[in-house]
């Protein structure tokens, strides 16, 4: 398994609802009900195009693991929420090449605030997906990975501006105003 993480010097919240803004955020009841009322697959892509958000990514949960740990403490810190996040017909894509795909998709994507900043961490798709040796489900699951690791993507996702990622390289983003 291999780990993704980019580092920010900008503020918790900033890169919290900058992220939010990024992946669809629809009603999961109501959007499981209407992906099963679809009767052909052109109306589930139509479904699921409507849910997603400019990044062609969706949020299925979101949980405020901080908000556990801080219970008791008195203190307003660790602050720390993992998001799952993923589009159904990038799963569906792998999991027709290799079935056990559907084990590690939606992903997760854990922002956390640390003492050097905030971190924005990933496990690569392609990574759980290497030792099935199938080289159309590696190439969806890379195409995943550049949604969510990527840092040119995910410093314009969150508007970070200035990344360091766990190698020590320096990112900036050109793309945003």
């Amino acid at each position: 398994m291999e780990r993704f993480t980019l580092t920010s010097s900008k503020p918790f919240n900033q890169i919290i609802a900058a992220f939010k803004a990024a992946v669809g955020q629809p009603d999961i009841v109501e959007f499981w009900r209407s992906t099963h009322r679809t009767q052909s697959l052109a109306e589930l892509e139509s479904t699921i195009e409507k849910a997603v958000g400019r990044t062609g990514l969706m949020l299925f949960a979101e949980f405020d693991h901080g908000a556990i740990v801080r219970k008791g403490t008195g203190r307003d810190t660790p602050r720390i929420v993992r998001f799952v996040i993923g589009n159904p017909l990038i799963m569906r894509r792998m999991v027709e090449h290799v079935p056990d795909a559907g084990s590690y998709a939606p992903v997760t994507i854990l922002i956390d605030e640390r003492p050097d900043g905030v971190h924005l961490s990933y496990d690569r798709m392609a990574s759980f997906l290497a030792a099935y040796k199938n080289a159309d489900a590696l190439k969806v699951a890379g195409e995943l990975d550049c949604k969510n690791r990527d840092p040119a993507c995910l410093n314009c996702l969150t508007h970070m501006n200035t990344i360091t990622t766990k190698d020590g390289t320096l990112n900036v983003c050109q793309g945003l105003g």
